[in-house]
Order: C-alpha cells, then sequence, then structure tokens
C-alpha cells in the first residue's frame, strides 16, 4: 500500500518542527562554543532566512489547499505561526548577542518603521529639556548593540490556568498578574511573569488590568520610586553587557500597573462605540468549544469511559438476559423546552450577525460537567428583540433548532444546574473580523436547597450580563438599581428584565427507557435519542460480545464506529442519518422490527449506503459554524443524495448513485473503516 500524501499543513508543521531542531542545535553549540562566533553568526541568518520564507508560505495557506478534510485547520494554523513566531523571537535575540561589535541584526521592516516613529517622537521631546538630550545620546549609543526596541508593555490578569507544551511557552496560573512585552496578530502574546520568566502565551487567557491594590502609602511610594532607580542603573548595567542581558531578569514597575489599571479593554471601547451593548461580553463556551479540542464536544461523552483500573468500562455494560445495553440511571436526567428569549439587547449597525443561538451545558458554578450543546434562535425583524426556538417546518426539524432537549450527568454536587449562554456569532463591517459574543446568561438550579428536584414547569429565567463568573451585571435596557431600591424598583426591573422562559416535562416511559442507554453525562435534542441509543448498542456489541478478552485493544473493523462520533458534531449529517434511517425503517415489516438482530443490520445498511458517502465525498464542504455558503452547499449536497439514493432503493442499479463518476471521493484512509479503542475510549 503505497504511502499516505500528506497535505501542505503537515509539511509545514514537519518544516517547522526540522527548524527547531536546527535551533536547538544551534544553541547547544554557543554555549558549548563548539565553533567561531562568525560561523554561529551565519548559521543563525541562515535558519532565520528559512524560517521567515516558511512563515511566509504558511500564511498564504488556506483550508482549500489541503488534499483532504482536516479537522480544526484554523487552530492548528495559528498554533504553527505561533511557534515559528517564538522561533524567530529566538533567533533574532541570539542573532543580536552573535552580532560583530558596532553592527546589528537586520530588523524586520515593520519594526524599523516602529523604530523610525518611535525615534522621530524622541527626537521632538528634545527641544523639552537638556536631560531629555542626554538620555538620547546615551540611548542613541546603546542601540548599535541592542535588539530592536519590543512594543511597550502592558499588565493583564490570568483568567485560567495554562500549561506550557512546547519549548517557549509560559506557565500560568489562575490569578497570576503578567507583563505582556510584545502583541502579535496571531494572539500568542509574548508575557513576563513578576519572577522574570518569559514566554508566548494564549490572548485569549488574559484579562487587562491587575488585581492588585492602587492604594499606597508614602512610605510604598519612596520605595517604588528607589526600585525604579535600580532597575534604571540594572539596565544601564545590561545593555553594556550583553552576556548578563538573559541571567538578569527586570523588576516590576509599578508605573506600568498603575497605567494598565486606567486602560479600557477591547469590548468596552466597542460598547463605547454603540457596536455593543454594555453587558455583552465574548463568548465563554465558544472559547472553550474553539480551544479545547473535544473536551467539551459530544463525540467524546459518546465514547466509553474507563474505570481506573484501565481494564473495563465505567458506563457501558451489557445485560446477560436481553443481550442489550445495560440501563444506567443517573442523579439528574431532565428533559425540558426551549421556548423564547424577550427582551434581548440587539448588537449596533456595525456588526452583522451571522447567528444567534444558546449554548448549554451543565454547570455546578464553578466548572462545565458535561458537553456543550448549541440551539439556533429564529429571529424576526419585526420583533428584533425575540428570540424563538422549534420553528414549525414541513418534515423533520433539524436538530440545530430543536428546542427539545435532554441532560443527563452524574456528579453529585448539589449546585448542579443548567448554564444557558445567549449569544451572537458576527463579522465586524469595518475589518471583517470574525467572533462571538455573550449576549447574556442564565443559570437554572435543578435542585432545591433540600436537594430535592425542582418541579416540571414553565420557568422564566433572567437572564444576566457579563460572564457566568461575573455578578451584578445589568444588560442593556434593564434598570439600574436607585439608592433606595423598594417594591416599584423591583417591580419595574423585573418587567424590562431579559428573560428566558423554558419548560421542564417528563419523559414518556418509552423515552425513559432510551435514556437510560446513553452515557452518563450528555446533553443533546431529544429527536436524535434513537441513533444515539443505537450507536451505543453497536458499541457493546464491538466492545463487550465481539471482542476476543476485554484486553484485547487490537483495531475494530466497523465503520459506523468509527464515523457516527464525527456526526455528533455536525448536525447536518446526523440529520441525514436520521432522515435516512426513518425512510428505511418504515419499510421494514413489523416482524423485522421486533428481531434485534435485523434491526442493527438495516441501520448498518442504510448508514453505509447514505452517510458514508457524504462524510468521505470530496464535494463535500467542511463544516464550519455559521458560514451560509458552506452551509447552503452541504445541504443541497445532503439533500440530492439522499433523495437519489432513495429512488434507486430496492432497483437493479441501487449502486449506481454510489459509482456515479460525477461523485468523487477523498482518498481511502483506514480509520474511516476501524475503530480505535486505546485512542477513542474516555
Amino acid at each position: 500500500m503505497p504511502p499516505k500524501a500528506r497535505g501542505p499543513l503537515q509539511l509545514v508543521h514537519r518544516e517547522v518542527d526540522n527548524i527547531r531542531g536546527q535551533l536547538q542545535s544551534l544553541l547547544k553549540d554557543v554555549q558549548n562554543k563548539v565553533e567561531s562566533k562568525e560561523e554561529s553568526f551565519r548559521r543563525c541568518t541562515e535558519l532565520k532566512i528559512s524560517a521567515e520564507k516558511t512563515l511566509k508560505h504558511l500564511t498564504k495557506l488556506t483550508k482549500a489547499d489541503e488534499i483532504a478534510p482536516v479537522g480544526h485547520y484554523d487552530q492548528r494554523k495559528l498554533e504553527e505561526v505561533g511557534r515559528l513566531r517564538n522561533i524567530l523571537e529566538q533567533l533574532n535575540n541570539l542573532s543580536d548577542k552573535l552580532s560583530p561589535p558596532g553592527t546589528s541584526a537586520e530588523p524586520d521592516p515593520g519594526d524599523s518603521e516602529k523604530e523610525d516613529s518611535e525615534e522621530e517622537t524622541e527626537e521632538s521631546d528634545e527641544d523639552d529639556s537638556d536631560e531629555a538630550a542626554n538620555d538620547e545620546n546615551q540611548k542613541n549609543q546603546s542601540q548599535a548593540v541592542n535588539a530592536p526596541r519590543e512594543s511597550e508593555p502592558c499588565i493583564y490578569t490570568a483568567l485560567s490556568d495554562f500549561k506550557g507544551d512546547q519549548e517557549g511557552d509560559l506557565t500560568i496560573q489562575l490569578g497570576e498578574t503578567l507583563k505582556i512585552i510584545r502583541k502579535t496578530s496571531d494572539g500568542w502574546w509574548l508575557a513576563e511573569n513578576t519572577k522574570g520568566e518569559r514566554g508566548v502565551v494564549p490572548r485569549t487567557y488574559l484579562k487587562i488590568g491587575s488585581n492588585l491594590n492602587d492604594g499606597k502609602d508614602e512610605d510604598d511610594e519612596e520605595e517604588e520610586s528607589d526600585e525604579t532607580e535600580e532597575e534604571k542603573e540594572e539596565s544601564d548595567e545590561l545593555s553594556n553587557n550583553d552576556d548578563d542581558k538573559q541571567s538578569c531578569a527586570p523588576k516590576t514597575n509599578w508605573s506600568t500597573f498603575r497605567k494598565a489599571l486606567t486602560e479600557i479593554d477591547a469590548t468596552d471601547v466597542l460598547s463605547a462605540m454603540g457596536a455593543i451593548p454594555s453587558g455583552f461580553r465574548p463568548s465563554t463556551l465558544s472559547k472553550l468549544l474553539e480551544e479545547e479540542g473535544d473536551k467539551y464536544k459530544g463525540s467524546r461523552y459518546m465514547q466509553p469511559e474507563l474505570s481506573q483500573s484501565q481494564l473495563s468500562f465505567s458506563d457501558l455494560f451489557l445485560d446477560p438476559d436481553t443481550g442489550k445495553v445495560r440501563s444506567r440511571q443517573t442523579r439528574t436526567c431532565v428533559c425540558f423546552t426551549l421556548w423564547s428569549c424577550k427582551k434581548i439587547p440587539k448588537p449596533g449597525v456595525a456588526l452583522q450577525v451571522l447567528s444567534r443561538h444558546i449554548r448549554l451545558c451543565a454547570f455546578d458554578g464553578i466548572r462545565v460537567l458535561s458537553n456543550i450543546h448549541t440551539v439556533r434562535a429564529t429571529y424576526s425583524s419585526k420583533k428584533p428583540r425575540v428570540w424563538l426556538f422549534s420553528p414549525r417546518t414541513s418534515g423533520v426539524t433539524p436538530s440545530l433548532l430543536d428546542g427539545d432537549c435532554f441532560l443527563r450527568c452524574d456528579t453529585d454536587n448539589p449546585g448542579l444546574g443548567i448554564l444557558f449562554e445567549l449569544g451572537v456569532t458576527f463579522i465586524r463591517n469595518s475589518t471583517g473580523e470574525r467572533g462571538d459574543l455573550s449576549c447574556g446568561w442564565a443559570f437554572f438550579k435543578l435542585s432545591d436547597d433540600a436537594g430535592n428536584p425542582v418541579p416540571n414547569r414553565t420557568y422564566e429565567i433572567p437572564v444576566c450580563g457579563g460572564t457566568p463568573y461575573e455578578t451584578n451585571v445589568d444588560v442593556e435596557g434593564a434598570p439600574s438599581p436607585p439608592s433606595t431600591a423598594g417594591k416599584f424598583y423591583q417591580m419595574l426591573k423585573a418587567q424590562r428584565q431579559p428573560k428566558l422562559i423554558v419548560k421542564f416535562k417528563t419523559p414518556n416511559s418509552r423515552l425513559k427507557t432510551q435514556l437510560s442507554l446513553l452515557p452518563d453525562t450528555l446533553v443533546h435534542c431529544l429527536n436524535c435519542i434513537p441513533l444515539l441509543a443505537m450507536y451505543r448498542q453497536l458499541l457493546a456489541d464491538a466492545l463487550l460480545v465481539d471482542r476476543p478478552t476485554m484486553q484485547n485493544a487490537d483495531l475494530i473493523f466497523n465503520p459506523v464506529l468509527a464515523a457516527f462520533p464525527a456526526l455528533v458534531d455536525q448536525p447536518d449529517m446526523l440529520d441525514a442519518v436520521r432522515t435516512a434511517w426513518m425512510d428505511a425503517h418504515s419499510t421494514m415489516k413489523w416482524s423485522q422490527k421486533r428481531e434485534e438482530a435485523q434491526v442493527k443490520e438495516k441501520f448498518t445498511q442504510t448508514f453505509l449506503s447514505s452517510v458514508s458517502l457524504l462524510l468521505y465525498s470530496s464535494s463535500m464542504p467542511p463544516y464550519r459554524w455559521a458560514d451560509a455558503s458552506s452551509e447552503e452547499r452541504r445541504s443541497r449536497l445532503i439533500s440530492s443524495t439522499l433523495e437519489a439514493l432513495k429512488k434507486a432503493r430496492g432497483k437493479t442499479g441501487s449502486l449506481e448513485a454510489l459509482t456515479d463518476p460525477a461523485a468523487t471521493h477523498v482518498a481511502f484512509d483506514i480509520s474511516e473503516m476501524t475503530f480505535d479503542l486505546l485512542r477513542e475510549a474516555r
């Protein structure tokens, strides 16, 4: 079998690894003084040219250049850009250290333009005082051997823990204060902690400002001035001695902290421009979906979970009497319907809204305990402040628009509830920037103070502004509390407060039976329960019945198990499976429906003859959230393929739709047909 062809992004990944290996070898040779300084400088220059060429090539790559679909393409591309920029930064520092006296490393054109503008500003300040002129002369003398000046630092606070996986990353902790040395467009910023350690961190983990107290007495100010003088003396010494530059860490500059506290967040700037209401924030749940891989996706929670010994499963068992998946009752299992949202502010005209939706998950006030499920809202310009769900459509309601959902969660936390985040996906008209905003959030606790489950009825849940980790943030339109809040204010606020209307209901006996077959923790729509239950049954057959031993971890030939989890994160493909299975199930006789083996065989045949053809078709655009053109192309291809298969069913030429020369497929990969237990199990 010939080797599988590698795509452009994978080739760039190999080039970056090669450049990184050469850099490590060069740094080791410089440290051990294996070769002359001139030879090391030549190698550093050649390596820098190679890295810049690779970066230029990487920035021009698009998803269309790939020979096969690549999951999380944009995120992987950003990771490679961040790695290359980190390598270039290390090469620049090394080049400055190795450059001969009287010369400097060749800076980037953008950096030279910034330096020219900064020098012009400094020259204009020379007329103010003689001391500024003397400082300028000293600065010009030291610029001959120093690296290009970095952008002005500012102070940020870490919003979450981040563990650096690669060399050059900076490990940070929640609440830690960082000084940002350089901001880059790829989202990986060069930061420095209070210990003097430097590295790159993702900007999404940072929030501007610090948790330090500004209130300082006169003694603190005197100590601060002494520290500032010491820092100036140390910086002068470091500028004269390049060898000691990396060994000495600069101290914290309190004036920078004070300045950072007065700066305005980017969201506040958009709010001041009228682009977004004051209570809007960057979407918390969207950020988790984008940055955490498959950690919060439904496909991960559909996979079996290994026990603590790693030798069996903790949530997948077989009933020996019936041969089916054993029913499992969880601590929390609720069914509910999203009805509508009222009095939701709308973004300004500067933003083009691509999608209005609700993301929901199990939440205990601190952590997300389940997958994140998304339901898109129906919007009408006649009622711009009202969002509706589950529109009346002909045929089957798409799962993306279906507000009938369920939640299963096996945690014993008494504060467990459902977190609803109202969000919009937008494009900024002036810059073309794409992003996700939270229009507010609502939290509904599933038990009362005594630990009893809440009764099933319709609830109006108030929507708060900000993020789930903020308190007392009002959405625009809600009245501000007066100095003496009374009953009148309470009534006024309740009337103008944005609300989410949710109806909790009791499932019927058949639905309860199917729910008990699902994983212990999962959030999804009700109409997909039969498909999810069928997948769990096929999973139990393959892992608990057909395997030679429980310790056997060989690849399992089963195309359904290999492909189905990917469909859970693609609502339109999941709807295609549901439609094809409903048509096939309706043609079965009653005696066949009673035989479990025949039902599973029919489902497998339907899956292979419909969705497998679509999933690996080269004409199928990759799934992208809130992309109208991609969604329309995928919808046309899905409907035309299913219609052709429906017409050909039962005829002698039923395979013509599969062997049509116009239907091209991506290159075959063994993962399309095999289920890897070691890779997929949680």
